[in-house]
């Protein structure tokens, strides 16, 4: 029997109607390198749903990309990128912000999230020119764990940033499922307001592939076509991320996928806590952390996949599991019934 995943949110193609964008288009003839006028409408249409018309905006195939050019563009060479210790620049990238010559300065948080206090230990820390100097800080929402940042979180965050001279910078390869929590307070144009610099994800979120890079801060700006080039992120048929942008925000539907993944995970993790099992974070978004037995994980194994987290005790481990904007509910009564 073929297993059903839940390791991450992109094990599905598209949402149909990309592919049906990305058909009828075909045989359109646009020009290339993100000058099309699908990027040009799409970019128009983002602009209007973070109330900036005065922002960047630049498409790329992914995050670990968006990251890398975002970061790389950002930071003189003695500057440094502060992170938490499960922040996806520090574990999932395989260095590419080493790479590029800068040191991560990481944060040990629980729940995956930056606060002003964390980020002035690591500022008082490195005080003259025989160390790396902090520049920018990098946050997730949602979080590697599955947390999301409030509005009073992100208030104060940019507010400290901005009294220290670093720039502050969101990726948001899960942003759709972060927006539509139940416990988000936060909008689109608010985080246009707080943030440097962030990306909304695509690719987690119903698109082929694809990310938004939004330059709010002007200083950011300049010759950043130059950053995508250099780094084989100017893609000649920029146009199949444009096509898939235009069809996600022209309406709601990016919205629509990020609940649905959200309501997919809610169901599992209600019916979990009825079972008086406990989780390892709040579950809030389509991330979610049980802890179970490790006897009850085994069984499981054979009919799902999904990572077994951490090691909580002898007998016990918190697993990973995430639904995606294709998740099918009958899966998850499956899998709600196969736990009981």
């Amino acid at each position: 029997m073929t297993q059903y995943n839940f390791k991450n949110d992109y094990c599905e193609g598209a949402h149909p109607r990309i592919l049906e964008a990305l058909g009828k288009t075909n045989f359109m003839q646009e020009e290339g390198y993100g000058q099309d006028n699908y990027c040009i409408e799409a970019i128009e249409i983002i602009r209007q749903r973070i109330k900036n018309p005065n922002a960047d905006i630049h498409f790329v195939s992914g995050g670990t990309q968006a990251n890398l050019i975002v970061i790389a563009s950002i930071l003189k060479p003695y500057e440094s990128v502060i992170a938490t210790t499960n922040g996806h620049i520090a574990v999932h990238e395989a260095g590419a912000i080493e790479a590029t010559g800068h040191k991560v300065n990481i944060i040990e948080t629980r729940n995956g999230k930056l606060n002003p206090q964390n980020i002035e230990s690591v500022i008082n820390l490195h005080e003259d020119e025989h160390m790396v100097k902090p520049k920018l800080v990098f946050i997730s929402n949602s979080t590697e764990t599955g947390n999301i940042y409030r509005k009073k979180e992100l208030k104060e965050l940019s507010s400290f940033c901005k009294q220290n001279n670093l720039f502050l910078y969101l990726d948001g390869a899960r942003l759709g499922s972060a927006l539509t929590s139940e416990q988000n307070d936060l909008t689109l144009p608010e985080l246009s307001k707080y943030l440097d610099i962030f990306y909304i994800g695509g690719t987690k979120n119903g698109a082929l592939l694809g990310e938004a890079i939004v330059i709010n801060n002007k200083q950011l700006k300049e010759n950043f076509r130059f950053h995508l080039k250099q780094k084989g992120a100017l893609l000649a048929k920029g146009r199949i991320l444009g096509i898939q942008f235009l069809e996600l925000f022209k309406d709601d539907l990016f919205f629509e996928l990020g609940r649905h993944a959200n309501s997919m995970a809610a169901k599992i993790s209600k019916r979990i806590e009825k079972f008086n099992y406990e989780f390892l974070t709040e579950p809030v978004s389509n991330q979610i952390f049980p802890i179970l037995p490790d006897k009850l994980i085994e069984k499981l194994s054979k009919k799902y996949k999904f990572y077994v987290w951490n090691k909580i005790s002898d007998h016990n481990s918190a697993i990973r599991i995430v639904t995606s904007w294709a998740t099918k509910e009958e899966i998850v009564d499956a899998f709600i019934s196969d736990i009981k």
